[in-house]
């Protein structure tokens, strides 16, 4: 592919995702280089590209192949995978299968933190230690993906806090009665 071509693909994710180039440049490119490169008259290392494909939230291989068509999942499969997977309360898969990516992340974030909470509720029910710290790991995951995008939900974020909150009362009683048995 040619230097046009790329910087064309390039300025055509930028402006549909209305960001100035001074946006997508930060700290990493000047401003000045970034115009060369939309305008084909200068070649981005693979590091530039990289971190280009990473602003503009597409995948690198759409910039990189000759129809511009992403090679690998794109974003909306993934969403689509995604919410079947949570119908059918196949959370574990979710986590493992369905990263957020391109226009879909922050939907994707979203399934993930109610994947995550409702696999930290199930762990909850158990007594054993192991399951409780793992459901509390859950939980602040599903806090994490709760704060990202234009889906965050204070709702989700406050739930899993909850949970956090009653397994330390939990395990404090516990490892309290433990400590002294003639208390408990």
């Amino acid at each position: 592919m040619d230097n046009a071509e790329l910087g064309r693909r390039l300025k055509a994710a930028r402006l549909a995702k209305k960001m100035t180039q001074s946006d997508v440049v930060g700290n990493f490119i000047t401003r000045n280089m970034l115009s060369q490169i939309e305008s084909g008259s200068a070649t981005p290392s693979m590091k530039t590209l990289e971190y280009l494909a990473g602003v503009l939230e597409i995948p690198i291989d759409r910039l990189l192949s000759e129809s511009g068509e992403s090679t690998s999942t794109d974003g909306y499969a993934v969403l689509s995978d995604a919410k079947r997977l949570l119908r059918e309360d196949k959370f574990e898969e979710i986590l493992e299968t369905c990263e957020p990516q391109g226009v879909a992340a922050d939907e994707l974030h979203a399934i993930r933190s109610i994947a995550h909470l409702k696999i930290a509720h199930r762990m909850a029910e158990s007594e054993e230690t192991e399951s409780l710290q793992l459901a509390v790991m859950h939980a602040r995951s599903a806090a994490k993906e709760a704060e990202i995008g234009i889906y965050a939900n204070a709702d989700r974020i406050a739930r899993a806090n909850q949970l956090i909150t009653k397994i330390a009362q939990y395990l404090s009683s516990y490892y309290s009665n433990l400590a002294n048995p003639q208390q408990g």
